[in-house]
């Protein structure tokens, strides 16, 4: 289908690009204006995994401040120019991906160009469209305004229904992922185009050299990686609710499009003459299928973690919420733990190719909506890997933060672990600033909520504590008997002085 002329909107996208570009303020107003320009809007696919990370610090301000009402919201025109900027600017990002100019679509034009498309004319996220591939026999669209509504607004009650079906995309980053000619497959755009290709699964999984070390089976629920025994890879798919499943053969389907994917990992730990810094992409396991000794129990990972790691395989802490989500992102996480742990040198140190951090980023997307659910071993996880530097604020100033703010608010949710790892950061000035009486509260609460090795540690102090608190007043008892001796000493001199 051939591009028609330009229409309102792409004068309008064009105008407030060229407007935030030149710190000219926007016609009415844009909400979140000074964190957007922090975020440094570069059109990179990197600058979206910022922008998502600013989108779910809005949702938790919002909520904090008891103004978490969409309808209330939307009829406010900064933020409605906010998120209409922000679907602007991933159209630009993803039509780029394209090499390509984004071309956008009211609801009118869209009415009249896809007859087909079942459009709500009092729905926000509905109202206007990207085209970004108009190569095919027909245009590829992208409704940017409903991962940023979701990411906001979406909870269980609130699901979104996406115009072209399957699901909506959990942030901006995961969607125009999936739409990327080159990430999945050229032919891949959304999840529920994943449909299409089941036919293909049996052929798929007899391709794959059963010689190589990494057999990479690319899914939507999990990622396996080995380098000394084939195993099975599958990359953690987008899900923007709890009871979101992905029937296996949708998973199969996806590993048609990456053929090449088997040795990537095989290639991608170099030395580190060689190695650039990992940056994991945007946007952060619950537990493990195995337990992690062999993932956690090594020298690259500071111990608190590798500890903690162990701690959320071993201590059962019931979830309200996000379990389901949790445990498909933990599949993706372990397993490059796994690999992490085998190298044998520092973490910085291990690279993945960048299907597999595409992957990793993917799991840390579907972690953080299983952590913004309340979920508190998906916010422990993925308060590991912001601390560690890996998570989804990777690079900024406030990655330290984010990763003590989800530790304070799993300690504050009665999650032990969360607790006696809130204990270890306090006492060993890890992200916060070192101070032992908050570090011996936070123990104590910990040992409190059932956490064995705290509650031990607890004893033990308590024990040292009595055992000082006796030898003082062994010491004060025998400092007055000895000045008691000496009185009578003295008195029995003065009597003899005396006689």
């Amino acid at each position: 289908m051939s591009a028609s002329p330009l229409t309102p909107l792409d004068y309008i996208a064009e105008g407030y690009w060229q407007d935030f570009l030149a710190g000219r303020p926007i016609v009415g107003g844009i909400a979140y204006e000074t964190e957007l320009r922090a975020c440094t809007l570069d059109e990179s696919l990197e600058s979206l995994q910022r922008i998502d990370t600013l989108l779910s610090q809005v949702r938790r301000d919002m909520i904090k401040s008891s103004i978490w009402e969409e309808a209330t919201l939307l009829i406010d025109e900064r933020y409605r120019n906010f998120m209409v900027f922000l679907a602007f600017y991933a159209g630009r990002v993803l039509a780029q991906q394209w090499q390509n100019k984004p071309h956008w679509y009211g609801q009118f034009e869209l009415r009249k160009r896809y007859p087909e498309l079942s459009l709500v004319t009092d729905d926000f996220y509905q109202h206007m469209a990207v085209g970004y591939d108009d190569s095919g026999v027909k245009e590829q669209l992208f409704f940017a305004l409903e991962p940023i509504g979701l990411r906001l607004f979406g909870h269980i009650d609130r699901q979104f229904d996406p115009v072209q079906g399957g699901q909506v995309d959990s942030g901006l980053y995961q969607a125009v992922s999936l739409r990327l000619p080159t990430i999945l497959s050229k032919d891949v755009h959304s999840v529920s185009e994943l449909t299409a290709y089941k036919a293909t699964t049996h052929q798929v999984t007899e391709s794959i050299a059963p010689s190589t070390d990494l057999n990479t089976h690319v899914g939507t629920s999990q990622l396996n990686v080995s380098l000394n025994k084939p195993e099975e890879v599958s990359i953690g798919a987008e899900h923007n609710q709890a009871n979101a499943v992905v029937t296996d053969s949708e998973s199969r389907a996806i590993q048609s499009a990456m053929p090449d994917t088997i040795t990537e990992l095989q290639t991608s730990v170099v030395s580190p003459k060689s190695e650039s810094p990992i940056k994991p992409e945007l946007t952060k396991v619950t537990k493990p299928t195995t337990k992690p000794t062999s993932s956690v129990k090594n020298t690259s990972t500071p111990e608190m973690f590798t500890q903690l790691l162990v701690e959320l395989d071993e201590i059962a802490v019931p979830q309200p919420t996000g379990d389901m989500q949790y445990q498909q992102a933990r599949k993706v996480l372990d397993q490059f733990e796994q690999h992490i742990a085998k190298q044998n040198k520092p973490r910085r140190q291990v690279i993945f190719s960048n299907d597999h951090n595409t992957a990793k980023n993917k799991a840390l997307l579907i972690l953080q909506s299983a952590a913004e659910d309340d979920n508190t071993a998906a916010m422990l996880r993925l308060a590991m890997y912001e601390l560690l530097g890996e998570g989804l604020t990777a690079g900024s100033d406030n990655q330290k933060k984010s990763g003590v703010d989800w530790v304070n608010q799993a300690a504050s949710k009665n999650d032990s672990r969360a607790q006696r790892l809130l204990s270890k950061m306090y006492y060993q000035g890890v992200g916060v600033s070192q101070d032992i009486d908050s570090g011996r509260y936070w123990l104590e609460q910990a040992a409190d909520n059932g956490h064995a090795e705290a509650a031990n540690l607890v004893k033990q102090w308590q024990q040292a504590q009595m055992l000082l608190t006796t030898q003082k007043q062994e010491q004060h008892s025998t400092k007055r008997y000895q000045l008691l001796i000496g009185a009578i000493i003295a008195v029995a001199l003065l009597i003899i002085v005396i006689i």
